[in-house]
């Protein structure tokens, strides 16, 4: 047996999901640069979502549901799920990858291409000008709340299923958070505050989230990670910590001096490495370990 087993691929809606997504589809996977990786894999015009689960060898009872970023566009498939979830069954927890829905994209690799670079060159202009965007949605045009409302309804159901099989995978159904990254953190983020869904052990917005809503009185505890040289999202991440402890609930966020976006385990040789073992500890104080 290898450190990593994946022994389920569950589709999260076998008759097909409550809303679908105009014009996605075919799922395509490729290789590409995201944040400070240069090569991983990426998956976009994802249209059927499913649970990948990994279990480790020695299983301690927590369960984590793991939300790679993307925009809502793509899938950041290997650099913040894989890895991730490779990272985490090593440590003993039972992972659920998810692969949720995402808008559509063109299919010829050209009009994608050139798609991508349009979407980069916004988000560019919007470091430059060191705006601090007040929400996510001052990110993305207002097409993309479509593709947030199918994926906050994947994750809600992502949770459903690890609750209503918790058993059979070793896992405590009261110990099963979320950990997203980028747009994938806002997913996690949605669900906790979603009074519809059911409770989490915990939520882990690294780099992302959306902040401004109420954080119910039976928030989960937070556990956030910015860089305070990613000018999208730095000040979205402190104002989300911020509403967290307005709302007295437990909370934790590192801001480190440099790391940028979408950094997830790569190795920068920065303080910003550290983030997972920070998150590691943090886990072992909540009795998650």
């Amino acid at each position: 047996m290898t450190d990593t087993m994946q022994d389920d691929v569950i589709r999260l809606w076998p008759d097909g999901p409550p809303t679908t997504l105009e014009g996605v589809g075919p799922e395509i996977d490729y290789r590409g640069p995201v944040g400070v990786t240069a090569d991983t894999v990426l998956l976009r015009n994802v249209s059927d979502p499913t649970l990948s689960v990994f279990r480790p060898q020695t299983p301690n009872g927590v369960g984590v549901i793991v939300c790679p970023g993307g925009g809502w566009r793509i899938l950041t498939w290997q650099h913040e799920g894989t890895d991730i979830a490779r990272w985490l069954i090593t440590q003993g927890y039972t992972v659920f990858l998810l692969k949720y829905r995402v808008s559509a994209t063109p299919a010829a690799p050209a009009e994608f291409d050139a798609y991508m670079k349009k979407l980069y060159a916004q988000m560019d202009l919007t470091r430059e000008a060191r705006h601090a965007p007040r929400t996510i949605s001052d990110l993305f045009p207002a097409s993309t709340g479509k593709a947030r409302q199918a994926a906050a309804d994947d994750g809600r159901r992502a949770l459903a299923i690890a609750r209503q099989r918790a058993t059979e995978w070793g896992v405590d159904l009261n110990k099963i958070g979320m950990i997203g990254f980028s747009i994938g953190a806002c997913l996690a983020v949605d669900v906790a505050i979603d009074p519809g869904a059911a409770p989490l052990a915990f939520v882990a917005p690294i780099y992302g989230g959306d902040s401004g809503r109420p954080v119910p009185e039976d928030a989960p505890p937070l556990f956030a990670v910015v860089a305070q040289d990613d000018l999208l999202v730095c000040r979205l991440v402190e104002t989300l910590y911020a509403d967290w402890t307005d709302a007295e609930r437990s909370a934790e966020l590192h801001v480190f001096r440099r790391g940028g976006h979408s950094f997830g385990l790569a190795k920068q040789d920065l303080p910003s490495d550290r983030w997972a073992d920070l998150f590691q500890d943090w886990l072992a104080d909540l009795g998650l370990a």
